[in-house]
């Protein structure tokens, strides 16, 4: 369809685009230009009063003053500050010098040069207090100090008038050439608006019949008939558009898929939400046995059960990761049988599988505890004694079994195929994987976890007699790298 040659809209449709946006852009551009040279020149002239009006009240009042007060005998010449203040008004005044044109150049310069006849006054009261010259002699040198002060604090005033009479000028330039710049801009408008009028109508005829033969094709894909494709559109720009709607059409699949992802990953987000919840009544026995091993001075059970607590804790939470290493999960595992042995005691026998050489190999945490707290709540607990939990691991290629097996009552064929049915569910909703009836997360939760992480099919197996319980599942090895990157890994 790209391949055929269109009637040529854009060119003209850039052509015209160019021509208004000259029209109306380029005298804009000119006048903003003037604007910003004569405000700027208007800004410099206010700025250079502002800096001449500072230094009045140090050559009216500041320096006599300071001076008076090195007469007196109050303050040493080289502390009063007189020849610092002096040279800071030289230096303003030479650098207003160098900005300045015109009369108000005149009066600056003039004004510096008196000012080195102040310096030398100034000069002259401090070698006169060093010989000890009569005070009413220094004195008639600070008046004199004084008057050249006002005179050039005159000059400064004289300045200021000029560049207020220039500021007057510049202000009335800008003004009309304000005046002068919105007139022309408003005949080009007016030029720009019938020109564009006239391409409008000649643009619209050359595209209104292609834009009716689209319609009807538009009209069907929308209302899911897929298949159709635009076809036979010969003005060029509509033709991209044509192309652009036969490419939604075809990845519209695609959306769908990321839809269905989208609801995964919203999906693991409650499931996140949920394992952040700790069970109290898990954390206050386990507090309370602490407190009653404490108060009988079992200090080495004390230690033992805190720390296991705290491995607990700190691999669930484990700083907000999803995947963590294969070691810390069955860690996480061993610390929660620790506690409850002491909780349950002779009832209560356990065996978990170290594998430190799956250190790299990671997996979603929280997969294996649910299942440890089940077999402990539905099979060990109602047995009354002798229960024993083991939590197996085995390697195959590029694949890890993990495997909970205990010993207690087992269930019926009826409840085994009532938790198969369940797990069997085809898409089981979060809502769903939270139903009350187990322990911990449940088995539904752990089931649904492992096929939205692993894309799987099936997640659990379950196999129960009347001598225990197994249940397992398979996961294939994920290193850091593997993982998506939109999952948080734990820094193991």
């Amino acid at each position: 369809m790209k391949g055929r040659k269109g009637t040529g809209i854009s060119s003209e449709v850039r052509h015209s685009v160019c021509i208004i946006a000259v029209l109306l852009v380029l005298p804009v551009m000119i006048g903003l230009v003037v604007m910003v040279l004569y405000s700027s020149r208007y800004q410099a002239m206010i700025s250079r009063m502002d800096e001449a009006a500072e230094l009045k009240p140090a050559l009216e009042t500041t320096l006599a003053e300071d001076l008076f007060s090195v007469a007196a005998g109050r303050v040493e010449f080289n502390k009063s500050g007189v020849m610092k203040n002096i040279h800071r008004i030289d230096n303003t005044l030479d650098q207003l010098t160098g900005q300045t044109e015109g009369g108000g150049h005149l009066q600056l310069m003039i004004a510096r040069r008196t000012m080195d006849t102040m310096e030398q006054y100034a000069l002259q009261v401090r070698d006169g207090m060093a010989v000890h010259r009569p005070v009413d002699e220094i004195e008639g040198i600070v008046d004199e100090v004084r008057n050249v002060g006002r005179l050039v604090a005159d000059m400064l005033d004289s300045f200021i008038t000029e560049e207020i009479a220039n500021a007057t000028i510049t202000s009335k330039r800008l003004h009309q050439w304000m005046w002068v710049a919105a007139a022309v801009e408003v005949l080009l408008l007016l030029f720009a608006l019938w020109y564009s009028h006239i391409k409008t109508d000649r643009i619209t005829d050359s595209i209104q019949n292609a834009l009716g033969s689209m319609e009807n094709t538009v009209r069907r894909i929308a209302e899911g008939q897929f298949g159709e494709r635009v076809t036979g559109v010969e003005v060029e720009e509509l033709r991209e558009l044509g192309d652009q709607i036969n490419e939604m059409a075809n990845q519209l699949e695609t959306l769908m898929q990321e839809t269905r992802q989208k609801s995964e990953n919203l999906a693991k987000a409650e499931l996140r939400t949920m394992q952040a919840q700790i069970n109290p009544h898990f954390l206050y026995n386990t507090l309370d046995t602490i407190v009653w091993q404490a108060e009988s001075g079992k200090a080495d059970e004390v230690v033992r059960l805190t720390r296991s607590l705290s491995d607990f804790f700190r691999i669930s939470l484990s700083s907000g990761a999803d995947w963590i290493p294969v070691p810390q999960e069955l860690k996480h595992v061993s610390a929660y049988l620790s506690i409850q042995k002491t909780r349950y005691r002779d009832i209560l026998d356990y065996e978990v599988d170290e594998c430190g050489e799956l250190q790299s190999v990671y997996m979603p945490k929280l997969l294996l505890q649910p299942l440890v707290e089940n077999a402990l709540y539905h099979g060990i607990k109602t047995k009354r004694g002798g229960g024993r939990i083991e939590v197996r691991v085995r390697v195959g290629r590029g694949i890890i079994t993990f495997l909970v097996k205990d010993n207690g009552r087992g269930m019926t064929k009826e409840e085994l195929e009532r938790v198969r049915a369940m797990l069997t569910e085809e898409n089981p909703t979060v809502q769903e994987a939270s139903e009350p009836g187990h322990s911990g997360f449940g088995l539904r939760n752990v089931d649904m976890r492992i096929r939205l992480f692993y894309q799987k099919q099936k997640g659990l197996t379950i196999r129960s007699d009347e001598g225990g319980t197994e249940v397992f599942f398979t996961i294939p090895f994920r290193t850091r790298e593997e993982i998506d990157h939109d999952e948080s890994i734990s820094r193991g």
